[in-house]
């Protein structure tokens, strides 16, 4: 944590069998780590996670989180009605950000924006822009489609959105969050 470059850690709770992990008493040591480091937590979660996640947020209440991919709604699955409401409740917790990411991958393999357009404006809605990020999850995008694809649906689901509320979303926030600069020069 005391090194300028890491800003955060992401476990693979996506990929970890019992959905209530982050809950665990061995896993506190580590969490209040982070809180103390100034480090943010990148929650890799799926659907069955979001319940103890809910639990997870009220356990931590100092730690700085983001919900990478929108937490992988299930979109080949027509999964809205499901996560639509979990991520409502997670978003109300005016310190969680969110990823606008990773939706491509949990699409059908010929997914059009229109597929992806309702998981965006929930998003939106839930979050707004100062609390909304957007990512390119290259390279795992290339599985569904690429990041020029990927970005051309982020940019015609975020269309009505003003310029500054895009901006924030494509820059500014992930920079406020993680603390960086807004603009990378290379």
């Amino acid at each position: 944590a005391s090194r300028d470059h890491l800003v955060g850690l992401r476990p693979m709770i996506q990929d970890i069998p019992d959905p209530e992990w982050m809950l665990r008493p061995s896993v506190e040591p580590a969490i209040a780590a982070m809180t103390s480091g100034g480090l943010r937590f990148d929650a890799l979660l799926k659907p069955p996670h979001l319940q103890p996640f809910l639990k997870f947020l009220r356990k931590y209440p100092n730690l700085p989180i983001v919900v990478d991919h929108g937490a992988k709604p299930e979109i080949r699955k027509d999964g809205f009605a499901a996560w639509a409401p979990a991520i409502a409740e997670i978003a109300r917790d005016e310190r969680v950000f969110c990823k606008l990411s990773g939706l491509i991958t949990e699409a059908k393999a010929d997914w059009q924006v229109d597929d992806l357009r309702s998981y965006v404006d929930h998003l939106v809605a839930c979050f707004g822009p100062r609390r909304l990020m957007w990512g390119s999850d290259w390279p795992v995008a290339n599985l569904a489609g690429g990041y020029d694809r990927w970005m051309q649906a982020s940019v015609a689901c975020l269309s009505s959105l003003s310029g500054d509320e895009q901006a924030a979303i494509f820059v500014g926030t992930a920079a406020r969050f993680y603390g960086v600069p807004a603009s990378i020069q290379s």
